[in-house]
Parts: structure tokens; sequence; C-alpha cells
């Protein structure tokens, strides 16, 4: 099994990478820290779309790709779960 891992910005600039839990074109949620100090975070997409961004114990993480970015990486992990068209 691959652990999939993004790198998220935060609100002071500091670049994270966090493992990705599940990952849809509505939202992308992530496990932040190891163990039983780890904390989940959901990512929703912006209202331009340009990002994903969401709130973690009062601060801002951002994932910086568009929607568009997002569903291409999705179709290129998992080609079985493509819509298709009869």
């Amino acid at each position: 099994m691959n652990i999939e891992k993004i790198k998220v910005r935060s609100e002071s600039g500091q670049v994270m990478e966090v493992v990705v839990y599940s990952k849809r074109v509505e939202s992308i949620e992530v496990v932040l820290g190891a163990g039983e100090h780890s904390v989940k975070c959901t990512l929703t997409p912006t209202r331009n779309g340009a990002a994903y961004a969401g709130t973690i114990m009062g601060r801002e993480i951002v994932y910086e790709r568009t929607r568009d970015q997002v569903k291409a990486d999705i179709d290129r992990l998992n080609p079985v779960h493509r819509e298709y068209r009869r």
C-alpha cells in the first residue's frame, strides 16, 4: 500500500508534508503528526477554486493546487474509478 503525502503551506509560510487520508475533488482529508498526537483536517476548495484550505487547531493550512489538478491526480492514481459514458 502506497501512502500518499502532499505538501501544504501554513499561515507563517512553513511548508509541511502531510499524509492523505482520503482524496476527492470536493474535499481532501489529511493527517498531521504521527501516533496518538496525530490530528485530522479536511481541506475544501476555496471560492475561486485555485487552492484547498482548512484549519487545524486554529491555524490555516493551504494546499496550492486547483480542482482540475486534483481531479487529474485522482484519475492518474485510480484509473479504475474514472467516470465513463454509455
